[in-house]
């Protein structure tokens, strides 16, 4: 019943009711329509083979024909309505999970795989609409025939029913030992195809890892695990179903030898009419497809509960980011202010915070350098500009707003982000240039390339912007793609800009070049630039440095007051020159 509920509850509002009501109306004319088939070939044996009476049997056969008509004409109605409902439904669902996914804050990514918020968005789909379209089909064919089946087979002859007790029980019977079997198997494959998902993803994305560990034949042997373990699931549900057929070609032949032998016997002794054993085979026929196009469709229930009951697990998840019901708006001015004061950030379900007691203030035309050894706390600090996360303790400030008081979306437009990891996406170098300004000119793209050192190779090819970019910028080098991705974030034209170790690819000559367009640019003059870096030499000449050593900071100042009198900046200087040395 949860389960039930569940599906229910993912349903409401994706679905047309005015579609799923005709699809109800037209399947029970169809079923109506098929009911009375029976009974009236009954009639034609009884009262026009029987007496010979012709003219009884045409204008039987018109009511037969016309019957079968209505029949194929609401069958085809239901059909177009249940295959629209469902697949409207599972259109609905994709939008509605990416929609969500895409406003997930990062605490929110990392409590589901990627792996497996793609299965939950394809195959658990899928068995959604493939329920759908059987509730809509068969789960109301199935009661509406069972019973109506069963009435006109007693008004044939009540006597014969009596098959039906011994009949039915072994059915249902069957059908419940063959659930008790299935229903587990069919919860299991999401999770197995889960598995196979993430695997495969991960041999995909770390192909070159694993080619330089020569761990090729590992990687296979892992999918063929979990692809064995996948199909034998598989075959030990459809085992299972494959005993369906047979059992119920045993049970419906057992059957009509029942109703032939005992009807004969009736018909011996002139106590029911010949076309009326006949009208009763069909109607014993629609009973027990009834009953196992029942069974049938309360086998893939499970399964789609199941789908169900994970695609509202990611409906459920609620963002930890506060979000002001009457959002500030950030005033227009040239001159702007960041600030964090004593700022405390902490992991969701971590003991210890990642920042404690951030403090500092950067204003336009400054550009802050953030400094430290790996795992010091850097790139948790820059992502809760753009508000990836929500702080525990203290407040942050743009232009004397706090972030909370801002909507997210007039916040981000304000803050260009580069990632450490640059990502570039399917199509042309224009349409990634223009990812942060849909409306932006080649002009600026041109001149946002400049900056970012990337005109020269975007020259190179007679596409020029227009160049085919692949997935992920595959066809770019490292220092290309980092490049690009400036480029883009300068197209943005944002009021903060936040460079995570964006030069790491790039030649000291390149990351001294690009650095000195920056602080030339009108624009980048009149914003707050804040640049992430492992190199002295990227940071030397910042207006602000920050040293972040186990989350907390512990110098801040120009490089040569840092140089002076800081202990951990001092570390990172000599460590540097001796590695420079050395080589």
């Amino acid at each position: 019943m949860k389960g039930a509920g569940t599906m229910l509850k993912i349903a409401k509002g994706r679905v047309s009711y005015l579609a799923v009501i005709g699809a109800v109306l037209f399947m029970t004319v169809q079923v109506i329509a098929n009911l009375n088939l029976p009974s009236l070939t009954s009639d034609i044996v009884n009262n026009g083979v029987a007496t010979g009476d012709i003219s009884y049997i045409w204008k039987t056969g018109a009511k037969m024909v016309a019957f079968s008509l209505l029949s194929i004409v609401a069958a085809i109605c239901n059909v177009f309505l249940a295959a629209r409902t469902s697949q409207k439904l599972g259109q609905n669902l994709r939008s509605d999970i990416y929609r969500k996914v895409m406003n997930f804050s990062t605490d929110e990514y990392n409590q589901v795989e990627t792996s497996s918020l793609i299965t939950r968005t394809t195959n658990d789909v899928v068995q959604i609409q493939n329920v759908a379209i059987m509730m809509l089909r068969m789960m109301i064919m199935a009661p509406i025939m069972l019973i109506g089946a069963s009435f006109l087979a007693y008004s044939k002859d009540h006597q014969l029913t009596l098959i039906f007790v011994v009949s039915l029980p072994l059915l249902a019977i069957f059908m419940g030992i063959m659930l008790k079997f299935a229903m587990p198997l069919f919860q299991a494959m999401q999770t197995k195809t889960d598995r196979i998902n993430r695997i495969f993803r991960e041999g995909l994305t770390g192909v070159r890892v694993v080619r330089a560990f020569r761990q090729d034949q590992f990687e296979q042997d892992r999918f063929e695990d979990a692809n064995l373990d996948y199909t034998k699931n598989a075959i030990n549900v459809n085992t299972i179903l494959a005993l369906a057929l047979p059992v119920m070609t045993l049970v419906m032949s057992g059957t009509n030898v029942a109703i032939i032998w005992f009807g004969a016997k009736l018909i011996g002794s002139q106590a029911m009419q010949v076309g009326n054993l006949i009208a009763f085979m069909t109607y014993a026929v629609q009973i027990l497809m009834s009953f196992m196009m029942l069974s049938m469709v309360l086998i893939f229930i499970p399964r789609a509960q199941a789908s169900a009951k994970r695609i509202q697990e990611v409906f459920d998840l609620r963002s930890t980011l506060k979000i002001a019901s009457n959002p500030a708006p950030l005033t227009a001015t040239n001159q702007h202010d960041l600030k964090f004061d004593h700022v405390t950030y902490r992991y969701r379900n971590a003991e210890q915070p990642a920042l404690t007691d951030i403090d500092f203030d950067a204003k336009s035309g400054q550009t802050v350098a953030i400094i430290g050894g790996t795992g010091s706390g850097k790139t948790s600090l820059i992502n809760l500009i753009p508000r990836f996360y929500d702080i525990e303790n203290g407040t942050i400030t743009l232009d004397g707003h706090n972030l909370t008081d801002l909507s997210l979306s007039e916040l981000r437009d304000n803050v260009s982000l580069v990632p450490q990891t640059a990502t570039l996406f399917t199509g042309t170098l224009r349409e990634n240039m223009q990812y942060g300004k849909p409306d932006a000119t080649d002009e600026e793209i041109w001149h946002a390339l400049d900056i970012a050192r990337s005109r020269d190779f975007v020259e190179a090819d007679p596409a020029g912007l227009d160049l085919h970019v692949e997935q992920g910028g595959g066809n770019f080098s490292g220092g290309q793609r980092q490049r690009l991705a400036i480029a883009r974030a300068l197209v943005k034209q944002s009021t903060v800009y936040i460079f995570d170790d964006s030069f790491s690819a790039l030649d000291f000559k390149t990351d001294a070049d690009l650095r000195a367009a920056l602080r030339q640019d009108a624009h980048i003059q009149q914003s707050i630039t804040i640049i992430v870096a492992q190199r002295i030499a990227t940071v030397a000449d910042a207006d602000l440095i920050l040293v972040l050593d186990n989350g907390k900071l512990v110098g801040k100042g120009t490089h040569k007051e840092l140089l002076a009198n800081n202990t951990v900046y001092q570390e990172i200087v000599n460590s540097q020159i001796r590695e420079e040395a050395t080589n």
